[in-house]
């Protein structure tokens, strides 16, 4: 495993306060299952604290509420990486930091929405800066293309079985310009990312990716874990989904893992929700 570090370098900081940038929290459900979601404006205040501004109402704020255990991924335009685990401390509704967020062009001239709260972590790990590894994940990509036709699972639809995908979330799986990140629980109860562009989906209920890159994070992974995989576009169209991790296996000669999707979710504002299963329309009774 890469050497974890327990503070940020000063030049790490200026990367992460840009907002174009990729920025995953990965959270506890209060099912003990992860949760990721994408905070755009996840950046280090000091070099031992994190810190995000809050301007919808996703899941993600409850759950470090209930858990302030998380994991972190942050990603630069220059496919630059850092990766590492935090802890929830507290939140603001007002103060410097507060003025900070609501500066920024993206919220500054906003006339929907800005920053209503902020959020602060202590860091409990990082690793350092490490370049994405694109050949890798171009090799796996085209394995994974080549042998996920032979792992589907059945699960397409039709009068018995439901699909846990729609056909525009299965289509963002499968292509291979979409970021997708795998995230799971940890022995030591705080959830982990790992970039899986190489992830694709075999059919609307399974996702298939090789092992490498990333095979020392990858091949840790035990059958039967509860994982989630987001997917984002470079347009930041999303997904949430999560299933079980039910192992590697061989399909047309190439070892691929399998996650059997059980659960669906639209991360995207103004209205995060859940897609599947399906929730049941309730009435209104007030006007």
């Amino acid at each position: 495993m890469a050497r974890k570090y327990r503070c940020f370098e000063n030049g790490d900081m200026e990367k992460f306060e840009a907002e174009a940038k990729i920025a995953l929290l990965a959270t506890i459900s209060e099912s003990r299952q992860p949760h990721l979601t994408f905070l755009s404006s996840l950046q280090a205040k000091t070099t031992n604290t994190l810190m995000f501004g809050q301007f919808s109402e996703g899941l993600s704020k409850k759950h470090v509420k209930w858990n302030p255990n998380a994991g972190f991924l942050i990603m630069s335009l220059e496919r630059e990486l850092w990766r590492g685990k935090a802890r929830w401390t507290h939140e603001v509704g007002e103060g410097d930091d507060f003025e900070y967020f609501n500066r920024k062009p993206m919220f500054r001239y906003n006339a929907y929405f800005g920053i209503h709260t902020v959020h602060y972590l202590t860091l409990i790990e990082v690793s350092r800066r490490q370049r994405l590894p694109l050949p890798g994940i171009v090799a796996g990509s085209l394995k994974t293309l080549v042998a996920r036709g032979g792992a589907r699972s059945g699960r397409g639809g039709g009068r018995d079985v439901s699909p846990v995908l729609t056909p525009w979330a299965e289509s963002l799986f499968r292509r291979l310009d979409t970021l997708k990140f795998l995230s799971w629980i940890e022995s030591d109860g705080y959830p982990t990312i790992v970039p899986v562009l190489q992830c694709q989906a075999a059919d609307p209920g399974r996702l298939v990716f090789t092992p490498t890159p990333f095979s020392q994070d990858l091949e840790a992974l035990e059958a039967g874990t509860s994982v989630a995989v987001f997917g984002l576009s470079m347009q930041i169209e999303n997904v949430l989904v999560r299933g079980i991790f039910t192992g590697f296996r061989r399909r047309r000669g190439i070892r691929l893992g399998h996650i059997d999707l059980e659960w669906a979710y639209n991360s995207m504002p103004p209205v995060p929700g859940q897609i599947y299963p399906p929730v049941p329309l309730e009435p209104v009774l007030e006007s």
